[in-house]
């Protein structure tokens, strides 16, 4: 495991990083200037040796520049070229480390960039020749004292130990920033996958709700402009005044569809609510229908959410259409308006023909009306029978401020 794992995923995360490298560049300048300074500062060796030191040490700023941070950065270098920079970096310091101790100072910046340009078996190898072999070929070539080479080599022993614990320390802390990056990537493709899913769901639940409305308002307007069309077809030629009757229903009707159409558009709340209280919309839409349909109001009557009363109002709607599709000619029908403490009950029941509630519907009335209910968590339930008429049933929960 290597720092050079780490990869910057977009434009943001590669400047982020190319100015915390900054750092390391400011930090490598600064113990090499301070090298240099220990160096040429010394009173010994002499002069010539402490020259060619420097010499070789003037000689690792530009193999870092062209060479060391390229592969620090992970600018598309493969571990050959890591091995071979780290290896240069290692031959131009060794010879004025065995020339001048003081040069030793120089392995603060070149061990870190072992750990990080290099696997661990390898920096540990390189982190042994750097702390050990310049003392060894010192004490080869100077000869000095005892006490000298006994100190040097506990500072070297020392010096070693704490590097590769910092090293060691300094991968894991790589592993875990690595490790941390992958997590952050992948909650990002996730939040995005999130936001992609909510994003159709929204426009799914937006589409279902513009189906019901459109079910509920203008296609049922226009199967009734329809019928009466069909109607008056059939009346004109015996029946003129049932015949006006009809078209006079056909433009309220019709009315009716622009207005909700008009609605639709700018996002209010259905006509027959405009300006009324629930019982009057019912009646409202009761006097539209050409079967006999009756309203009933039980319970005080106060005013309630704007959406509880739509859910009311579309599902009497939807159950007055099917009377009106379904029931058969001459099915009456009794919608009876609930007001209990806890909740609101809308009853239809009408006299027609019936049906069986277990069979296949490829309609979406009694689909969407159910839905409707469970947006409010409301229940809708149908009951009929062959010959027996149907009754829907609408029960929604009141809010507690509603509540008598």
């Amino acid at each position: 495991m290597t720092a050079r794992a780490y990869e910057p995923a977009d434009g943001d995360d590669s400047d982020i990083w190319n100015r915390t490298f900054r750092l390391w560049d400011a930090y490598f300048t600064v113990v090499w200037l301070a090298t240099l300074v220990f160096v040429l500062g010394t009173a010994s060796p002499g002069w010539p040796v402490r020259l060619a030191a420097a010499a070789l040490l003037l000689l690792l700023a530009p193999w870092y520049v062209v060479l060391g941070r390229p592969v620090l950065m992970n600018e598309g270098v493969d571990e050959r070229r890591a091995r071979r920079c780290i290896a240069g970096t290692i031959l131009l310091f060794l010879p004025p480390g065995v020339l001048v101790g003081e040069t030793r100072l120089m392995t603060f910046a070149l061990i870190p960039m072992c750990f990080i340009a290099l696997r661990t078996r390898p920096a540990l190898v390189a982190v042994v020749v750097l702390n050990l072999v310049p003392v060894a070929g010192w004490a080869v070539l100077w000869r000095p004292s005892a006490q000298d080479v006994f100190y040097n080599s506990v500072f070297a022993t020392v010096t070693l130990v704490f590097s590769v614990a910092v090293g060691v320390w300094t991968l894991r802390v790589i592993e875990q920033s690595t490790e941390r990056a992958r997590l952050i990537a992948q909650l990002e493709d996730s939040r995005e996958e999130v936001a992609r899913l909510c994003a159709e769901r929204g426009a799914l639940a937006e589409r279902e709700r513009m189906s019901r409305e459109i079910h509920d308002t203008l296609a049922q307007g226009f199967a009734s402009v329809l019928v009466l069309v069909q109607a008056v077809d059939a009346e004109l030629a015996r029946d003129v005044p049932a015949a006006r009757r009809h078209l006079d229903l056909m433009e309220v009707t019709a009315r009716q569809s622009l207005a909700e159409a008009r609605a639709l558009v700018s996002g209010g709340g259905p006509a027959d609510l405009d300006g009324a209280p629930l019982p009057a919309a019912l009646r409202r839409l009761a006097a539209r229908h050409d079967a006999d349909v009756t309203v009933t109001v039980t319970g005080d009557v106060r005013p309630l959410p704007p959406g509880l009363e739509v859910v009311a109002l579309r599902s009497c709607q939807e159950a007055l259409a099917n009377v009106r599709k379904h029931a058969g000619p001459g099915a009456c029908a009794t919608v009876t308006l609930a007001y209990a403490p806890g909740t609101l009950g809308l009853s239809v029941r009408d006299t027609g023909c019936g049906f069986d509630p277990r069979g296949p519907h490829r309609g979406y009335g009694l689909r969407g009306l159910r839905a409707r209910a469970a947006e409010v968590r409301g229940t809708a339930e149908v009951v009929s029978g062959p010959g027996e008429g149907a009754t829907v049933t609408v029960l929604l929960p009141l809010p507690e401020w509603s509540r008598a």
